[in-house]
């Protein structure tokens, strides 16, 4: 990457100075082009993939590196570019490491689950792995060599992922603490914990550059697509176009209206009642996306003021003992 960013430096060399203007599609590395960008006075517009494709029409001709640029010249050059929203340093700091706890549990979920597969596998009932009591139980259990090795594997990896995450989560809920829109996610919006604050913080980002409510629930991948035709319409499903932990914590959230105290509670009984459990809980998710929406975009800049004094910690620790 050194060798990468240096080629960038030098082709902007021609260009410091001038009023000059670049696209970039928010695919994977823009954000060390824009911050080349910036570090030479010129203005980077992140396009948005997805309704940058739609203006292109539908497709005639090969789709090359080429024809995306030119096609992103003509609506940057016209004023037609859709753009993505350009994060501050400190905001796409946070956003990476909740990205990264979001990989590292997602990760522990699925050898949890292969554990309890093999359990299943070898006839064993479920047993909790990650308690001690469901620990001195897995030891007893009569498996074959190779299911011992995958449970004693599964097991080592989790307590690895456990040792990863412990500070990571520290770090972040001591964030959400002391940031005021994360403050203010906290204190306004029932259900909403430290990690969940700055995760929907991190990820939903400045609101004042949504239009409405619905687009946030749009950004968040929330809304339901419809495809119709000749008078034949099949149910609806999430569009799922956007930041997987962005969802995460909203659906995490609204899981909370389930309690009797929820001021969504009724609202939840009802679509609860006419649909399913998982169905109450997206609907309320979508409440909490345009609340927060609401309640970030009212606070405008502030809610997103980098915090004095916050300095990401060091993760680097011994290595963990091994038997």
């Amino acid at each position: 990457m050194p060798g990468v960013r240096k080629a960038v430096r030098e082709f902007l060399v021609p260009f410091e100075g001038l009023d000059a203007h670049f696209a970039l599609e928010a695919t994977t590395g823009w954000r060390f082009v824009a911050e080349e960008l910036s570090r030479v006075g010129l203005v980077a517009h992140l396009a948005e993939p997805a309704d940058t494709a739609a203006l292109r029409g539908s497709k005639r001709r090969a789709k090359t590196d080429r024809r995306d640029c030119d096609h992103m010249m003509d609506l940057l050059g016209t004023g037609r570019l859709p753009e993505s929203w350009l994060p501050p340093a400190h905001v796409l700091e946070i956003r990476t490491l909740v990205r990264l706890r979001k990989a590292l549990t997602d990760t522990r979920r699925e050898w949890q689950q292969r554990v309890q597969a093999q359990l299943f596998h070898q006839g064993v009932p479920r047993i909790p792995a990650i308690t001690t009591q469901g620990r001195a139980q897995l030891a007893a259990v009569d498996l074959s060599a190779a299911g011992r090795q995958v449970v004693t594997t599964g097991l080592a990896v989790i307590d690895h992922l456990d040792y990863q995450l412990a500070p990571l989560d520290t770090y972040l809920v001591r964030f959400a603490k002391v940031q005021p829109g994360c403050r203010a996610l906290k204190q306004r919006l029932f259900g909403v914990g430290d990690l969940t604050a700055v995760f929907i913080w991190a990820e939903l980002g400045d609101c004042v550059r949504f239009s409405s409510s619905d687009d946030a629930v749009r950004y968040a991948g929330l809304d339901i697509t419809v495809y119709e035709s000749a008078d034949k319409r099949p149910p609806g499903h999430l569009s799922r176009q956007g930041p997987e932990a962005l969802r995460w914590a909203l659906y995490e959230v609204a899981q909370s209206a389930a309690r009797s105290s929820s001021p969504d509670y009724a609202y939840y009984l009802a679509v609860k009642r006419r649909l399913n459990h998982k169905r109450a809980c997206l609907s309320v998710a979508r409440k909490v996306c345009r609340r927060a929406h609401h309640l970030l975009r009212s606070f405008g800049d502030d809610a997103f003021a980098p915090v004095k004094g916050s300095v990401l910690p060091s993760f680097d620790r011994p290595a963990m003992a091994t038997a």
